[in-house]
């Protein structure tokens, strides 16, 4: 992003103060974005977003009163198409998917670096959907696949997002669930990302992915 780019502009609930405080000295880090609001539970962000439009929410998944699903809903429920990114300590399997299932276009443990936290920000302002934690780079070493050889052609969005649900266990149903196509779609999209990375198991798919940084 330019210097010229109007800087992103973010909202953030969650209910804990020294989180929050963490999180806005985190962001005013990036020139890109700009805290623009800010409340300690999801009703109060909700009713400041009514007149104070902005690129992205981030929220916390558990708080008292309206919590980070109910605040997706409830945008989701008055037409407000802003993407959000949920954030949370726990790092449970089903969480993601219960993200998706609300209509949030982001997943992310309050954990990832903050380069995790600006290119989760960044790619749903753009358009895109994270529903699996973004690879830190641990993780990726840890995880680092013998055969690094180049994919056979590029992958789409939609691909991308069927490699990182890959990448949290879901199952095709689950996926399909999750990104509104036929489990016999996503099926063929998972044919599709094996045959282009020249894996034969969806394992060796989200392991050689991390390690290329397709995801």
């Amino acid at each position: 992003m330019s210097a010229a780019t109007t800087p992103l502009r973010i909202a953030l609930a969650d209910d804990q103060a020294l989180v929050r405080s963490g999180l806005t000295a985190l962001l005013a880090g990036f020139p890109s974005l700009s805290l623009v609001l800010e409340a300690s539970d999801g009703q109060a962000l909700l009713d400041a977003l009514v007149d104070s439009p902005v690129d992205v929410v981030l929220s916390d998944i558990r708080m008292p009163g309206l919590d980070g699903f109910g605040l997706v809903q409830a945008l989701r429920a008055r037409g407000d198409a802003t993407p959000v990114v949920l954030l949370t300590t726990f790092d449970d399997a089903a969480l993601p998917l219960r993200a998706a299932e609300a209509g949030a276009q982001g997943f992310l443990l309050k954990d990832a670096s903050p380069e995790d936290l600006l290119e989760a920000i960044t790619r749903v302002a753009g358009g895109e959907t994270l529903l699996a934690p973004v690879p830190t780079d641990p993780v990726r070493a840890r995880y680092a696949y013998r055969d690094q050889a180049a994919p056979t052609d590029t992958f789409s969005e939609r691909e991308v997002a069927i490699l990182r649900l890959l990448a949290g266990g879901y199952s095709n149903r689950e996926i399909a669930k999750a990104v509104f196509l036929s489990e016999g779609t996503v099926k063929n999209y998972v044919s599709d990302i094996l045959d282009k990375l020249g894996t034969r198991d969806r394992t060796r798919a989200v392991l050689k992915a991390i390690t290329l940084r397709i995801i």
